[in-house]
């Protein structure tokens, strides 16, 4: 079944979960969030999957959670998933999926639990 990691490439734990994926000959397809956007309904399964809110996946420390005052406002799920597709760095990672599962590879040792 086809792997595909939601990642920045620059991100440490993204490039020690490529490097696992890599070592562990796994087929993987790499997407790089930041040059190709994750749709919002990519992104509404893929929390799905995880079981995580779109709260829960917040980069809270990202100086654009602070300059949007998130931890302030009352925002519905959708509307804050709408701003992590436009301000990707709210969106934490690596998000590794597999089928029907995806979870979010932090740290980097919890991809164990998808392969």
């Amino acid at each position: 079944m086809k792997i595909t990691i939601y990642q920045k490439p620059t991100c440490t734990t993204c490039r020690q979960v490529y490097a696992a994926l890599r070592e562990a000959g796994v087929d993987f397809d790499a997407v790089n969030y930041y040059t190709d956007p994750i749709p919002k309904t990519t992104l509404k399964e893929l929390l799905r999957k995880m079981g995580l809110t779109p709260r829960e996946l917040l980069r809270t420390k990202e100086p654009v959670y602070k300059e949007l005052r998130l931890a302030e406002r009352e925002l519905t799920d959708d509307q804050l998933i709408e701003l992590m597709v436009t301000h990707p760095d709210l969106i934490q990672r690596p998000i590794v999926e597999k089928g029907t599962r995806a979870i979010l590879a932090r740290p980097a040792e919890r991809l164990k639990t998808i392969l």
